[in-house]
């Protein structure tokens, strides 16, 4: 190699060192403004950390939309509720014009697995696979299983099985008042933004999840809603 063809080969590694050090802290400054925004318009947040992907930084610079941003919110306070979530929100298509518009959102929220079982409103309740094991029966001589339920800003349990002495009977085999009962004692209103629609609700070993999708979202209104 030439003394002329190495001065260009470490020239253009110079550059390319610089450039991406200058992408790298673009990066950097779209996601300090957006966890900014983010924590100005849902003032019940705490915690929050955003983050883009490098390579559409070159794209959020010189469009009028930053094409796709993670936000993870460690603590979210629910209207009227005592319930604080932690949040993983997928955005694409962040308008940054005003109001600010997002294309896409998907949400899911984290109720913590203590949590649940402590507001559950059942006794020695904890978390086995994707239910919720209980106690019942005298003494606290038998187990059941109930797995969350979620619709009309309600969530509660619903029955699933029960066994005593190692016997297990199904759901579909007791008197439907026994399913009533379940159901009155852990129901629990939980409200979350118009905006946003609840696609599932599951039990893990994190705790309660739900899974929230919303199309072209107006960042206000879901602020007045939280």
């Amino acid at each position: 190699m030439t003394p002329k063809v190495k001065l260009v080969a470490i020239s253009s590694a110079i550059l390319l060192l610089i450039l991406l050090c200058g992408a790298l802290v673009l990066q950097q400054r779209i996601a300090g403004q957006i966890s900014t925004n983010v924590q100005q318009e849902m003032p019940n947040a705490s915690g929050v950390r955003a983050s883009v992907p490098l390579r559409d930084v070159p794209n959020n610079v010189v469009s009028d939309s930053i094409k796709m941003a993670k936000i993870d919110i460690k603590k979210f306070i629910l209207k009227g509720s005592d319930v604080s979530p932690s949040l993983s929100i997928t955005a694409s298509n962040i308008s940054k014009s005003q109001p600010t518009v997002i294309g896409d959102l998907d949400v899911t929220a984290v109720i913590s697995a203590s949590t649940i079982a402590t507001s559950s409103g059942f006794e020695s309740a904890k978390i086995v696979g994707n239910a919720l094991q209980v106690s019942v029966g005298s003494g606290g001589m038998g187990q059941a299983l109930v797995v969350p339920k979620y619709e009309n800003s309600q969530l509660y349990f619903e029955l699933q099985s029960v066994s005593f002495l190692g016997n297990e009977i199904p759901a579909s085999s007791l008197s439907p008042d026994i399913q009533e009962q379940v159901k009155a004692r852990s129901l629990r209103t939980l409200t979350f933004p118009k905006a946003l629609k609840v696609k599932s609700v599951a039990l893990g070993s994190e705790g309660l999840s739900f899974k929230m999708h919303g199309s072209n979202v107006e960042l206000d209104k879901l602020k007045s809603e939280t």
